[in-house]
Order: structure tokens, then sequence, then C-alpha cells
């Protein structure tokens, strides 16, 4: 039974920092691509960022290009998100996410390709 499970978030003000985990069992870690979403007060739900399954490719929603860094520790099955220089706009639930198929990478950020997905943890950033 594949799980994901999201820590880190929290409540900060503008231009300050978090950095998201997400903790993976139940599955070869180092054998899929991993992504980050996010779900704001509209609800939609928007991919973040992703990284390759062998760490080589990342992917990141323009909004986030040079504030957030995803990461990955095949070693210790987590996926990171750092989050730097926050703004109001980040405010959502974010998400952990893995496709159902190894070895996948697309070069587009879209949730119809994750099969799993983590309950969420709430990122608030405030003025």
């Amino acid at each position: 039974q594949v799980r994901l499970v999201e820590s880190g978030g929290g409540l900060v003000q503008a231009g300050e920092s978090l950095r998201l985990s997400c903790a993976a069992t139940g599955r070869t870690f180092n054998l899929y691509t991993m992504a980050w979403f996010r779900r704001d007060e509209k609800k939609d739900l928007k991919f973040v960022a992703a990284i390759r399954y062998d760490g080589r490719m990342t992917l990141y929603r323009d909004s986030v290009k040079g504030r957030f860094t995803v990461s990955r520790d095949d070693a210790k099955d987590m996926l990171y998100l750092e989050m730097n220089n926050l703004m109001p706009d980040d405010t959502a639930i974010y998400y952990c996410a893995a496709p159902e198929d190894s070895w996948t990478w697309w070069t587009r950020g879209e949730s119809v390709d994750y099969a799993y997905w983590g309950q969420g943890t709430q990122v608030t950033v405030s003025l």
C-alpha cells in the first residue's frame, strides 16, 4: 500500500521560508518521479514542482521558479520542497504525489499523471 505523508507546513510572513517534506512508503521510492501540487482557497489544484525518478530533471511552475527547489533523498525515501521568499499567493494546501508507473517523466505538470497523493500540509503566508 503506497502512502505519502506531507509535513512542514505552517504560518509565515511574506518573504520567509519553509521546507516541506514528504515521506513515502510502500514502494521502491527511487524508481518513481515525484511531484508537488497545491490547492488554494479557490479549490484549484495546481502543479508546483516535480523531480524525475533519477533526480536528473526537475520541473517548476513558472510562478515558483527561482524561489522553490524540489529535491529527493532516496536513501530516506523522502521528497522535499524548499520554499523561499514566500508570497501570499503561495497560500495553499500542498500535496505530495507519485505516479502509478515507474520510470516515467513528463515535461508538463498535470495531476492526471499522478495516482498517489498525500493528505496535504497547509502553508499560509501573511503580509
